[in-house]
């Protein structure tokens, strides 16, 4: 393998992810937080110089960009994104402890939402303003982003949007890969300002819509207040969120296709019928529960709550407008369920996604078939499309991979001395990117309290998660290395 042309790649990588660590600095100085501001600028030249002697490291790269180079720039590019983006957490003083600010870090480029700040309103301005900003530059991927800034970087462009897109294909909007992310990230700014005006509107101040807008449309759920979303006590502003976490959580070709007026294809895609279907039937199963148990006496609450949480839940964002996990049991195994799930392939949620979820049932009742008809030649068919036989293999394997990664946390957060139902949910949390989950970590808690090589691994399983098993599994393969 030529390392050349990662280093180039990733050196030039570093170095806008130095640009955008100046971007806090502004929110420092407009709140006087001189020290953090310093802070934020040490880190910026620290990245950038940092970035710099890759690329000087990389000066020989031919410009070639094969496989296994492509595979390493994804896996390198999130690592060092975490890694880096850390400094300002540990050189501000907000947080002292390496692994803590890798964990947050992590859980920002991520967008997991697992924090392990425990007084979160005590907090600098900046730093909060850094946490949630981190969000917003991987809810559409910090490596889509650096395909859409650099151009030049030719063929190889292709396969590295392929391995940072979600879902089981990577799909493209024009023949130009680089004019794929450009358009991508147009949309994403369009429902970044459409979602801060909304929220100026219904009575925010510029701080808590910009950061909340960031978190949401991310779906990553950081918050600068301590009770989230629920800190504001505005039915409007959870309304605004619903709707924008519901849109994070759908295939953003989707809205292409809106742009090219093309209006029917978003309700005739397949996906996005389950996903909405999904949604509403959950919701009222909840809200139906919660009245019939006595936890809410009014229904609108019931509902707003409900349609909340599961939404939250389902797209990976975790914000929380109500403490579910005191909610009936019924109530709470079904968003359990949902953080399995995760929202559409093309979105900026986590999880499995909901379209390998519906290739995987299909392949599975299409071996039933083959069990009385094993001479026949049967496809899965999706939306009324074949799937190939190479992505069903391909789901196949993922859904085994991503079972054992959560089976493997929570094996290593139990031999810690964590209770079982805590390190189960905070496994399938972190790697499905959602944040709270129940127990000690559910949306009052936090994850303070695990060790600090607890915390480690539940940060590989977050990248693990967002890169969707297979760029980490090549990485750690002895296959990976050899000539």
């Amino acid at each position: 393998m030529n390392l050349y042309p990662p280093l180039r790649v990733l050196g030039r990588l570093l170095s806008v992810i130095a640009l955008a660590e100046l971007v806090p600095t502004l929110c420092c100085l407009w709140y006087g937080e001189g020290a953090a501001a310093l802070a934020f600028v040490a880190t910026a030249l620290l990245t950038g110089l940092c970035g710099l002697g890759l690329m000087y490291l990389g000066r020989h790269s031919s410009g070639e960009l094969y496989r296994r180079e492509g595979i390493l720039i994804v896996v390198g590019g999130w690592v060092l994104a975490s890694l880096f983006g850390a400094l300002p957490y540990l050189l501000s003083g907000e947080i002292s402890h390496p692994a803590d600010a890798l964990f947050e870090s992590a859980s920002g480029f991520t967008t997991t939402g697992a924090s392990i700040l425990t007084d979160i309103e005590a907090v600098g301005r900046g730093v909060l303003f850094w946490r949630c900003f981190t969000q917003w530059l991987g809810g559409m991927g910090i490596i889509v982003l650096f395909v859409a800034l650099l151009p030049e970087l030719g063929p190889g462009a292709r396969f590295l949007y392929k391995l940072e897109v979600p879902g089981p294909t990577a799909e493209t909007l024009h023949p130009r890969v680089h004019d794929t992310a450009v358009a991508l990230w147009q949309i994403y700014l369009l429902m970044s300002g459409a979602q801060i005006a909304l929220l100026l509107l219904a009575g925010l101040d510029l701080y808590d819509a910009m950061t909340h807008t960031f978190s949401t449309l991310s779906t990553g759920g950081f918050s600068p207040r301590g009770a989230s979303v629920a800190a504001f006590e505005s039915p409007w502003v959870e309304a605004i969120v619903i709707v924008f976490m519901l849109a994070a959580g759908a295939n953003f070709s989707l809205y292409y296709g809106l742009r090219q007026h093309r209006g029917s294809s978003l309700w005739r895609d397949r996906e996005f019928r389950l996903y909405a279907g999904l949604i509403l039937l959950i919701s009222v199963v909840i809200c139906g529960n919660l009245l019939r148990t006595g936890t809410y006496e009014q229904a609108p609450r019931a509902l707003l709550d409900s349609v909340f949480q599961v939404v939250s839940i389902l797209t990976t964002t975790g914000f929380a407008s109500a403490d579910y996990d005191a909610w009936p049991n019924l109530s709470r195994v079904l968003l359990v369920c949902l953080m399995f799930v995760g929202g559409c392939a093309g979105s900026t949620a986590g999880g499995m996604k909901i379209m390998r979820l519906a290739i995987g049932l299909k392949a599975a009742f299409r071996e039933i078939r083959l069990i009385f008809s094993p001479s026949h030649v049967m496809s899965v068919f999706v939306g009324g499309k074949a799937v190939p036989d190479s992505v069903v293999r391909s789901v196949a394997g993922f859904l085994i991979l991503y079972f054992a990664s959560w089976v493997v946390g929570l094996v290593l957060l139990t031999i810690g001395g964590v209770d079982l139902e805590t390190s189960m949910s905070a496994s399938i949390a972190t790697l499905g990117n959602i944040g709270p989950g129940l127990s000690a970590v559910g949306p009052t808690g936090n994850f303070a309290d695990f060790s600090a090589w607890q915390k480690l691994v539940m940060v590989v399983l977050m990248w693990i998660g967002r890169l969707e098993v297979y760029a980490i599994a090549a990485v750690v393969s002895v296959a990976f290395w050899r000539r």
